[in-house]
């Protein structure tokens, strides 16, 4: 099986590297399922306090979702993806340790929600985060939740239905990007980051992170719910399946 999910003990600090670069690191289900098992094995390990999320190559943390699997998707697999989200979304949420993630380029449509459900985010000026869902036919629900619970409803708007990107300087200014550094301090300063909260009390720090999901727990329920409604209807239509395809066609047709 591919290593879709590169997996490196440093010290206290377990670091996880979505490992698809030909495809900017874009979700298909092994590596999603790849990561929920590496996540749950860094919290069942005592020694490690704290965890690195980032992305290989030097382009992106993760493009998001990888059109070439979801176009094939049907009303009762749209369900049935939602739930598989909901699981690796509920490992960043409810689990004890802090999670840093190092942005090295683009963080789009689900990754840029992982990126968020990541406690700190360190980040170059060239890295580019946003929603841009609307653009391949996907309707933006959970991306809508966490935009809202950072950016409050005016920006969430804006961000889910014109689908435009945010360059580092404007995520930053809008609290998205924690640590904003040279492109070549990202990987260290993200290591620094992990190192320097893993030294953290434990009890302390899980108690915190539990904390921060109570807070948002009812909106992060409330839109999985709405998920499966809006997600289901709208495979059912078919107009997601045609966008991606488009999609597809112009860049290919873009590349030859």
């Amino acid at each position: 099986m591919s290593e879709f999910v590169l997996v490196e003990t440093i010290g206290s600090v377990r670091k996880l590297t979505l490992n698809r670069p030909e495809k900017l690191n874009a979700w298909n289900t092994p590596m999603r399922d790849q990561l929920i098992t590496a996540l749950e094995a860094a919290e069942a390990d005592a020694s490690v306090r704290a965890i690195l999320l980032t992305g290989a190559g030097d382009r992106a943390f993760g493009a998001g979702q990888d059109l070439s699997e979801s176009k094939g998707f049907d009303a009762d697999r749209a369900e049935s993806w939602m739930a598989e989200w909901k699981r690796l979304y509920n490992l960043f949420r409810l689990g004890s340790k802090p999670i840093v993630a190092a942005l090295n380029g683009l963080a789009a449509g689900s990754a840029f929600q992982v990126s968020l459900l990541c406690d700190l985010r360190v980040a170059h000026a060239g890295v580019k985060m946003g929603q841009p869902e609307i653009n391949s036919g996907i309707a933006t629900v959970t991306g809508s939740w966490i935009m809202r619970e950072f950016l409050g409803l005016a920006r969430t708007i804006d961000l889910t239905l014109t689908g435009r990107m945010l360059d580092a300087q404007e995520a930053f200014s809008f609290g998205l990007i924690s640590r904003l550094v040279d492109q070549d301090q990202v990987q260290s300063e993200a290591l620094k980051l992990a190192e320097f909260l893993a030294e953290k009390p434990p009890v302390a720090m899980r108690l915190n992170r539990q904390r921060f999901a109570e807070l948002t727990q009812a909106g992060f329920e409330d839109a999985m719910t709405a998920g499966v409604r809006i997600q289901r209807e709208a495979y059912a239509s078919g107009e997601p399946q045609a966008m991606m395809e488009k999609f597809l066609a112009v860049r290919a047709a873009r590349k030859g």
